[in-house]
């Protein structure tokens, strides 16, 4: 099987997409701030924008679609061809790098995005029950996700890469097998006359 470059080009496009969202929702993480109400002697959580949590979702996404290309075009590896003898070993530590590192960046990408989506929503009193801080997200969730976007990335272009060196054409698999015994071909009014003879 030969590398297609439609194929590297996907999966490359998906990846560096996903780094993008990764890192854009770590910039754009939500924090809250306490401030008192105007009204009474009670403070609560005031929090800026969700877009962290959105590029999160989006970058799982593309991550999920870049993952299922590869795996479509491979087989899945457990479900397709098998490959040849000694040629075996690369490509499966490579696929299971590949989904090792690919459930670890979605665990961290869905994890932070619903993180981020958690508000604080009660109130304190400045006398009892002052609120000191208030719920956010963890500095480097997302920037963890984003590393292992790029450890993916190298993984599954490996894999791919791999995968396609191990896997011949499907006419090579089988170069051995062309030289089964032929009968010779007698039509059944050649036999009769042979009879006679």
């Amino acid at each position: 099987m030969a590398i297609s470059l439609t194929v590297v080009v996907a999966v490359l496009s998906l990846h560096l997409l996903a780094f993008v969202f990764a890192i854009g929702a770590e910039m754009r993480r939500n924090t809250g701030k306490v401030v008192p109400d105007e009204y009474d002697e009670r403070t609560y959580c005031v929090y800026g924008s969700d877009a962290s949590t959105t590029y999160g979702l989006a970058a799982a996404g593309l991550l999920l679609v870049s993952h299922a290309v590869l795996n479509g075009v491979t087989g899945c590896l457990c479900l397709g061809r098998g490959l040849g003898g000694g040629r075996r070993c690369c490509p499966v530590c490579a696929y299971f790098l590949s989904w090792l590192s690919f459930l670890a960046a979605e665990a961290c990408l869905v994890a932070g995005s619903a993180r981020n989506a958690y508000h604080t929503k009660y109130m304190g009193n400045f006398t009892k029950k002052d609120l000191s801080s208030c719920a956010a997200l963890r500095k480097g969730v997302f920037g963890a996700s984003a590393a292992l976007i790029l450890i993916s990335l190298v993984v599954a272009l490996t894999y791919y890469w791999a995968y396609s060196r191990a896997d011949p054409a499907g006419w090579q698999k089988h170069h051995n097998e062309g030289d089964m015994g032929m009968a010779d071909f007698n039509p059944p009014g050649d036999r009769a006359r042979e009879v006679k003879a």
